[in-house]
């Protein structure tokens, strides 16, 4: 039976459509999920996708955490379910409580749209099981807010507990230790800024996409 991937749609979201053709791509089962929904029940998964939540007001993510859908996300994501955040949705997760840390406006004051390397820091993840320690991904970035930053204790925490999942090559914004994504402490929640479901298919430039979506596609279920 193909996982269902539920991907949450919010006022001034704009990839949520990319990802479900990629995830469709694959072999996976995709759904929208409106931001005004109160329950999640049915996915086996969730993605909360890119774009401009709400317009961006105050800042990214920041009115965005506050939808009923969020309520369930927390829940879900208690319960063992896996939580992937890109670009946008990283912000959102940081915002909402569900990963650490935040994204401010990148170094330079500068909108980055174009295609950056990524180091695999760890395979022990809903996003990187189908992926290898240190392997080299070109995926596609598109923010002007993707400078990951935290508190020295808590990039010392996530350094201890392997809980960097991806890093750049060549920091493009900024990021603190060159960081490009994270997860929580269950390993189940993780955020990136870059794009994977823009690199899942040769026409769109690169494939290098493929094993973190396969990955999601073979996180563990939610309990219950």
């Amino acid at each position: 039976m193909s996982v269902r991937v539920g991907v949450v749609r919010f006022p001034g979201s704009n990839c949520e459509l990319d990802v479900l053709e990629a995830v469709r791509s694959l072999g996976g089962d995709a759904e929208l999920l409106w931001h005004g929904d109160r329950s999640v029940a049915g996915v086996d998964a969730v993605v909360v996708p890119g774009g401009f939540a709400h317009g961006d007001y105050l800042r990214p993510g920041a009115i965005a955490r506050f939808s009923p859908v969020m309520d369930a996300i927390h829940e879900f994501a208690a319960s063992g379910g896996a939580v992937v955040g890109i670009c946008n949705g990283f912000q959102v997760l940081t915002e909402a409580g569900l990963l650490p840390g935040a994204l401010q406006k990148n170094r330079g004051l500068k909108f980055l749209c174009t295609t950056t390397g990524l180091r695999v820091e760890s395979t022990n993840t809903v996003l990187t099981s189908q992926a290898s320690l240190g392997q080299v991904l070109r995926v596609p970035i598109n923010h002007f807010e993707g400078n990951y930053t935290c508190s020295p204790e808590t990039l010392a925490e996530l350094r201890a507990d392997d809980r960097v999942v991806l890093r750049y090559l060549a920091n493009p914004n900024g990021s603190v230790d060159d960081i490009a994504g994270v997860c929580n402490a269950g390993r189940n929640v993780v955020g990136l800024m870059p794009h994977p479901e823009r690199a899942t298919g040769d026409l769109l430039g690169s494939t290098d996409g493929v094993p973190l979506l396969r990955s999601l596609l073979k996180a563990p279920q939610p309990a219950g």
